[in-house]
């Protein structure tokens, strides 16, 4: 490591205001080794909270180097950048400066994970709603002394908050932000940057994956993991997958053994080795998209799995993601026979391979024959067998587990309307909610509270309704159901039915009789989720081939003479 003086990192201290302008400006870019923004609204608020108190938050570490002029994507704002003989680029506090620049951006704080504002009653971080309320300000009002004098101009009620307002607005502009820069020197860089992966921030395999070949910086089309993740929820609505599934669907395409070392990955393409040797790097991520990309439909548009945080296991979205890439247009049958292995293999669950998810995996990529669609989906059906078929009965809502995540699929597949409208609820209401979460849990709401019951039945999945709306929650579930039936247009019966519920389970609610109703919608949902699985997994049915891989050659039958033709 080099001891030149100006080799060492230089410290200084941005002014938040002046830190988030250098963002807006194109001045901050993000290298593409780095970690895709990871974190959700309640981390965005916890730092936000830590500002307005005073709080450290820790420093940052930033890479003085030229960059040339690009759009870039900084969360969810997109950024015109001219070149710059002196750009910032991150090597440590991504996550900081994402949540900075778009928190207290107009356009950027429309994304749920962005969307915080300030109490001025409670005096603290909250999530902005769509119901406006005058004592709660975006922190983009906040942020804009201007807009902040226009919000109180507007509403005169709440005059009294002006001056804790603009001392807030102060805090937040003013707030003192340590970063070092590096100058120069990559050998400086990389030395740091070694020695911070290794005191607890080890990259992950799609990271180091990413970064063993990284194509022309500066490329507005330059594929990376986390940009293919970004494009199919964009378009999709699925959610952000995370880069572990990303980077195994890649490498799944290009051959079964998802678990081969990676470092030659592009070097040593022998036929053999690779399922398509010679492919460069950009192809083999634009390929590898598009065969995750009909994986992510198929699931969402014939398995009936919304979102990523309803798919009961990851690995089987790698499996399909390898099937498509193989065979991108498969007959009807062996679609229909896809969706039975899908689910079948949901049922099972990786226990029944050797070696657990990543036997299952190796096993299940190997049977998909290159060139062979109906061997390929034979080999999967038989890799599952009959094993499949005793179904779960969840009492309990845990969101991370394969159970609960089955059953939500079946709540779904029910078509649930909203109690307030009528309404079906959409995909994209799914995504907006559940922007930023690794479980379903924020799509869903719970019927009883309180403590007309036990904790033990609050927490039972009987309690638990699909609701991606979050003005629905506002008043309780168990008031919208009690309340006189909207008129909206749609039968109230049919309302309940989506959520699997009747008029007699409500009347159990009316009555105080709440345990009873658990009880009652628990047999329901029970009855729900075997109707669900039994059309999905086709258990009765023959798992044939489509008919024209039995068609025999009759141009000579058997025993028949050119004399007898």
């Amino acid at each position: 490591m080099s001891s030149r003086p100006d080799a060492r990192p230089s410290a200084i201290t941005y002014d938040l205001e002046e830190l988030v302008a250098l963002a807006w400006k194109g001045d901050i870019r993000v290298p593409h080794f780095q970690r895709d923004f990871r974190w959700g609204r309640q981390d965005v608020s916890r730092l936000f909270d830590s500002i307005v108190r005073g709080y450290p938050i820790g420093s940052l570490l930033l890479w003085v180097r030229p960059a040339p002029a690009d759009i870039l994507r900084l969360g969810v704002l997109d950024i015109r950048a001219p070149d710059a003989e002196r750009a910032l680029w991150v090597v440590d506090g991504q996550q900081r400066i994402i949540s900075l620049a778009n928190a207290l951006h107009p356009s950027g704080a429309t994304d749920p994970r962005f969307a915080v504002a300030y109490d001025l009653r409670a005096e603290n971080i909250v999530r902005r709603t769509n119901q406006e309320t005058p004592w709660v300000i975006p922190l983009p009002v906040v942020f804009d002394l201007q807009q902040l004098i226009r919000w109180f101009s507007e509403r005169p009620e709440i005059a009294e908050y002006l001056n804790r307002a603009t001392a807030v607005a102060r805090d937040i502009r003013q707030f003192k932000i340590p970063a070092y820069h590096v100058k120069h020197d990559e050998a400086v860089l990389r030395d740091i940057f070694d020695r911070m992966n290794s005191y607890g921030k080890r990259l992950s395999r799609a990271e180091i994956f990413s970064a063993l070949k990284p194509g022309v910086a500066g490329t507005r089309e330059q594929l990376t993991i986390d940009l293919v993740a970004q494009r199919i929820n964009t378009d999709l609505h699925f959610g952000e997958l995370d880069d572990g599934t990303v980077l195994q669907a890649i490498l799944a395409r290009r051959g079964p053994d998802v678990m081969r070392g990676i470092r030659k990955e592009f070097v040593d393409q022998r036929r053999g080795q690779v399922d398509f040797p010679g492919e460069s790097r950009d192809d083999a991520y634009k390929n590898g998209a598009e065969a995750l990309r009909s994986a992510v439909f198929f699931v969402q548009s014939l398995a009936g799995v919304p979102h990523f945080s309803f798919l009961p296991y990851r690995y089987l979205l790698v499996v399909l993601a390898r099937f498509f890439a193989h065979h991108p247009d498969p007959a009807r049958r062996n679609l229909q026979l896809l969706r039975r292995w899908f689910w079948r293999a949901a049922l099972a669950g990786p226990g029944i391979f050797r070696g657990g998810t990543t036997g299952g995996l190796r096993l299940l990529c190997a049977e998909i024959r290159p060139g062979d669609v109906n061997r390929s989906v034979q080999g999967l059906l038989r890799a599952i067998g009959p094993a499949a078929r005793a179904v779960p009965t969840p009492d309990m809502f845990r969101p991370n587990s394969a159970e609960t995540k089955i059953v939500l699929c079946c709540l779904w597949s029910l078509r649930p309307l909203s109690p307030r409208t009528g309404a079906r609820y959409e995909r994209s209401q799914l995504a907006e909610i559940l922007a930023g979460r690794g479980t379903a849990g924020d799509a869903t709401a719970q019927i009883v509270r309180g403590q007309s019951v036990s904790q033990r039945d609050q927490a039972r999945i009987a309690n638990r309704v699909l609701s991606p709306d979050p003005d629905e929650s506002v008043d309780g579930w168990d008031q919208l159901l009690l309340a006189e039936p909207l008129q909206f247009g749609a039968d109230w019966s049919e309302v309940l039915r989506s959520h699997a519920m009747d008029e007699s389970m409500v009347a159990l609610l009316a009555a105080g009789r709440e345990a009873e109703f658990l009880d009652a919608r628990q047999r329901e949902l029970a009855g729900a989720l075997n109707g669900f699985l039994a059309r999905a997994c086709e258990w009765g049915f023959e798992d044939t081939s489509p008919l024209d891989d039995l068609v025999v050659d009759d141009d000579n039958p058997e025993g028949e003479s050119d004399d007898d033709r």
